[in-house]
């Protein structure tokens, strides 16, 4: 999958960059995007407050450039059709249980839009994980 900034349409995964990190949504329209929780700018949340909501584009982009996924063609395939990704996002709203590495916004929108619980961000910090392991025990 890769990000381009592009004129988002209904059901389509979004995420913007909030220093180093990303969040991620589902686009309705410019009056709606769900998330899992809010974009981390100056807010302190615990994983207990955090809830799947719809806010605004601009709320949700927060100022920050709103990339949207362009999915190779095996995903294409396995994409969510936009009307079901939408209602599958609104049937959540409200939902709790956020994990910042097992249950996130990513999670959420690769749920919505994929049908599949991932998380690219998580996945990377594991591999550096596992590398930073492998040269410790390497070094010893």
């Amino acid at each position: 999958m890769k990000w381009w900034p592009q004129k988002c349409v209904r059901g389509d995964m979004v995420r913007v960059n909030i220093g180093g990190l990303f969040h991620y949504g589902v686009y309705v329209s410019d009056d709606e995007v769900i998330q899992f929780g809010y974009p981390p700018r100056g807010r302190r949340h615990t994983g207990d407050d955090i809830r799947v909501v719809s806010t605004s584009i601009d709320e949700f982009a927060g100022g920050s450039i709103i990339e949207r996924a362009q999915f190779s063609l095996i995903e294409r395939l396995k994409r969510v059709p936009p009307k079901k990704t939408v209602e599958r996002a609104r049937s959540r709203i409200g939902e709790g249980n956020y994990n910042l590495l097992h249950n996130n916004c990513e999670h959420f929108a690769y749920e919505c839009v994929l049908g599949v619980h991932k998380s690219e961000q998580e996945d990377a910090a594991r591999r550096q994980w596992r590398d930073y392991q492998k040269s410790k025990a390497d070094r010893l």
